[in-house]
Parts: structure tokens; C-alpha cells; sequence
């Protein structure tokens, strides 16, 4: 009994020990920003979505994991104005799209990240889009008190289907990219 009470404590300091050197940085969402880009067959789209909140975690000066919460509700086009803006903006908060009715929040959550060195790491996380999660892989380079990344993300995956060419093949010059381009900056 005393030798299984020495086991525990052992534990218990050594698991503290772990957690202690691990270090959470918030990231200041008012200085960070996504970045989007929508591509159709005649064109582009291009905007702006916030985050909510969002963390890295470091071990001394090693990237170890991350989340982030994404308000949905934000997404926003830049590259039109007037009544364009507002009809396309409505149309990306719409069931059609991203439905922030009712998914007001996409999630994403660092699962493995690997080290390629000069700062730059791997990472396979967690994506949920109206509450459908699949796996997205990126490079992530973080220097200082700054993360940068670009990414894809196939929107078919998270059940946004809208005018998709790999769907709907007669649909022509109507067709929507399935990918959509995401370039985020972090400061924290």
C-alpha cells in the first residue's frame, strides 16, 4: 500500500511538472485576421472572417498544440461593396453556405504537429464546420510572438454544397470551387 501511495505521488509530481513547462498563449483575436478566397469558374470572391478565441501551446519554445474558435457570424466579402456586398455576404451566412443561424462558431484543434525545423512545424488538426469535423494538414511557421499559415479547405466535406461542380456537373459556368483558400495571421 505505502509503495502504491509513493507510485501516485510520483505521478502526480511528474505530471505536474509536464504541465507547468507547458505554456498557453492567447492569441489576441483584434490583432490577428483570416483572410479568404472563394474561386468559380468566372471569378473570385475574396474576404474576411474573425476569430472568437483562440491559444497556442508551447513547450519551451516548441509549438505543442493549438485551438481556435472562428465566429462564423463575421464572414464578410471585401472585394464588392453596396448592395452586391450585403446580397453575397447574406448568401455565405445562409444555409446555403456556412448556415451561422445555427453554427454561429467553426472549431479548429491542433491533433499531431511535427517539426521541420526554422520554425516551421506540421500540423494535422481538427476542423468542424457546421458541426461536421474532418482532418486538415498545414505547414504553420511561428516566429516570435506571430504564427503564420495558408491553407486549403474542401467545403463539400462539411456539407456546403452549393453549386458545386464535382455535384451538380450541369451546372457550367455557375460552378463553385469545392476548395476555398484560408491565410491566417496570428499575433499573440
Amino acid at each position: 500500500m505505502k509503495n502504491l501511495k509513493s507510485i501516485a505521488l510520483a505521478l502526480v509530481v511528474a505530471l505536474g511538472t509536464l504541465s507547468a513547462s507547458a505554456q498557453t498563449k492567447k492569441v489576441d483575436v483584434s490583432k490577428s485576421t483570416i483572410n479568404w478566397v472563394g474561386k468559380k469558374v468566372t471569378g473570385q470572391h475574396e474576404g474576411t472572417i474573425n476569430l472568437k478565441e483562440g491559444a497556442l501551446v508551447f513547450k519551451g519554445k516548441k509549438l505543442k498544440g493549438g485551438n481556435f474558435t472562428v465566429d462564423m457570424t463575421t464572414i464578410s466579402a471585401t472585394d464588392v461593396s453596396g448592395k452586391s456586398k450585403a446580397g453575397l455576404d447574406g448568401h455565405l451566412k445562409a444555409d446555403d453556405f456556412f448556415g451561422v443561424e445555427k453554427f454561429p462558431t467553426s472549431k479548429l484543434v491542433f491533433k499531431t504537429i511535427a517539426d521541420k525545423g526554422n520554425d516551421v512545424y506540421t500540423v494535422t488538426a481538427d476542423l468542424t464546420i457546421k458541426d461536421k469535423t474532418n482532418p486538415v494538414t498545414f505547414d504553420i511557421t511561428v516566429k516570435g510572438n506571430a504564427a503564420t499559415t495558408s491553407f486549403k479547405v474542401d467545403r463539400t466535406k462539411f456539407g456546403i454544397e452549393y453549386n458545386s461542380g464535382s455535384i451538380f456537373s450541369s451546372i457550367g459556368d455557375k460552378a463553385i470551387n469545392d476548395e476555398f483558400d484560408l491565410t491566417v495571421s496570428l499575433q499573440f
